[in-house]
């Protein structure tokens, strides 16, 4: 029995407005797109500054060093458009570099078979050509109204200010800190003589910052360079040069040869609703083939939704195992994500969601840059012959699920962070919105369940006894509470637009995470 208390209450306030509204994982970040809505920003615009500066702000969760996806509503044309800036594998990755070891299961996300020293895992061998700053810098270019040294301002404020270690901070340090010691430059960032993680000071107002001069000094060259900084020019040179010297094959030509991906986003038609999600190596077509399934279904009730909620996820994950090469067990760790989700007063609207994979991605930090880097070589299987096989210059397969959404008179935009509990969270907030027409603060406080590969329901205890023992007709069930470490369950973050009136919220449990007015002075 869990020693938490069973008569607690966490809520979060939504206010409905005519204006605009950021909803981001850390209140700060969205305070900073909110601010470029009030300066007269397009949602993109305020993408942009919510983006850098929760690279920022949550440096463990994402950051210019990650990738991740968008989905943009215009409301002028009527366009869904995806982004897809997921990270590639360096062309000089060599996969005798990766030898199994022999010792079972890795530790961490995916239990691919181990790799010696968990080179996939943590270290510069861990680490995959970045794609988040090309992503965003396209979708500037193609709709952004203010200028783009403008936006990173904010940002370059956070960074100059330093990261404040405030107590939920310094657990997250905590978690990781035998990790983050074994680099010295990232030990130098997070840790109190490379050993002891930063503390926030317990019964104390916080006031320790994580000194981020570096990251600052990178983020004003691509405030005055552009996006394409990043990948070309002396930036670019001493990312590659850092990477290289610790033991990484990432090189100034991957990063001069990487453009993301802008297409057309995945439409997924359900009853009298429509979906938008990422096409590709992406969770959007796992999201899909949920979605395909619960059009099939009784979902009157909850004791007939939840059972069909779990029947759906399980068996979409199932096929992504055996054709996209995802892992079909539970992940072991937490990953490293953001999301966040804008709609501004004209009704074009941004679901992007960007991540390092791991938390701390791979534990690395590039001293010339100040930036913590990426881990994506570990979204491959190391062993050859499966769908998702490591091997050079290859993309990465992500679980990131941003998605638009349409029914009747109210749009929405949605996504998680969460890793392989993304698409749990989403398809089901997804029918919150449509099935039961919830509005958005009831959908994000409504209870939920996890079904992510494993052979185990995961529910929120506070489901009624009769949708429990329904599930269990499905599958095993473990319940839990929703807690703000660890998360059982994805963090969502989303908004809404019903006519002219918007809204938006996050995850409850999530300290951080907030909807920010652009109407809030």
């Amino acid at each position: 029995m869990s020693a938490l208390s069973q008569t607690q209450e966490t809520r979060k306030h939504v206010i409905e407005t005519a204006g605009g509204v950021v909803a981001a994982q850390h209140r700060q970040a969205a305070e900073a797109g909110a601010e470029v809505l009030r300066a007269g920003g397009d949602a993109v615009d305020a993408a942009v500054a919510t983006s850098f500066a929760i690279g920022v702000l949550e440096p463990w969760m994402s950051g210019p060093a990650g990738g991740g996806a968008a989905v943009h509503w215009r409301a002028d044309t009527g366009e869904a458009v995806a982004i897809n800036f997921g990270m590639r594998s360096p062309r000089a990755l060599k996969v005798e570099d990766y030898p199994l070891s022999g010792e079972g299961k890795a530790s961490d996300l995916f239990p691919w078979e181990r790799v010696v020293e968990d080179r996939n895992v943590e270290g510069a061998a861990a680490i995959a050509v970045p794609g988040t700053v090309d992503g965003i810098g396209q979708a500037h270019a193609r709709w952004g109204k203010m200028p783009w040294a403008e936006l990173l301002a904010p940002a370059i404020a956070h960074a100059r200010e330093g990261m404040l270690v405030d107590w939920y901070a310094a657990l997250l340090i905590a978690s990781s800190a035998r990790n983050l010691a074994k680099d010295p430059d990232a030990a130098a960032l997070f840790l109190d003589d490379g050993i002891w993680p930063k503390g926030s000071g317990w019964t104390a107002i916080p006031d320790n910052r994580l000194d981020q001069s570096a990251m600052a000094d990178t983020l004003e060259t691509l405030a005055q360079g552009g996006a394409r900084a990043f990948y070309e020019g002396d930036l670019a040179q001493a990312l590659a040069q850092d990477v290289q010297a610790k033991g990484g094959s990432l090189s100034a030509q991957d990063l001069a040869g990487y453009h993301a991906w802008m297409g057309p986003a995945q439409a997924v038609p359900y009853r009298d609703a429509l979906f938008h999600v990422m096409p590709g190596l992406t969770a959007g077509p796992t999201f899909a083939h949920v979605m395909q399934q619960l059009a099939e279904s009784d979902l009157s009730s909850p004791a007939q939704a939840f059972p069909a909620y779990a029947s759906a996820l399980k068996t979409a994950y199932a096929e992504r195992v055996s054709s996209m090469g995802d892992s079909g067990e539970v992940a072991k760790a937490p990953g490293c994500t953001t999301h966040f989700s804008i709609v501004d007063r004209a009704g074009n609207m941004v679901a992007n969601t960007q991540t390092l994979l791991s938390i701390f991605g791979s534990r690395v930090v590039s001293p010339s840059t100040g930036l913590l880097m990426n881990n994506g070589i570990m979204w491959f299987d190391p062993e050859q012959g499966k769908p998702n096989s490591l091997a050079p210059n290859k993309a990465c397969l992500m679980n990131v699920c941003p998605t638009l959404g349409q029914s009747g008179t109210r749009r929405f935009a949605l996504g998680a962070s969460g890793g392989r509990k993304i698409v749990s969270a989403v398809s089901q907030l997804a029918s919150f919105l449509t099935d039961r027409e919830m509005d958005i603060a009831t959908a994000f406080h409504a209870p939920r369940i996890d079904v992510s590969g494993g052979t185990t329901a995961v529910a929120d205890e506070t489901l009624p006894p009769e949708v429990l023992n329904a599930l269990s007709d499905v599958m095993p069930v473990q319940t839990t509470r929703r807690t703000v470490l660890p998360y059982a369950f994805a963090c969502p973050a989303g908004v809404m637009r019903d006519g002219e009136t918007n809204s938006g919220c996050t995850e409850i449990m999530s300290p951080w995470g907030d909807a920010v007015l652009e109407d809030q002075q």
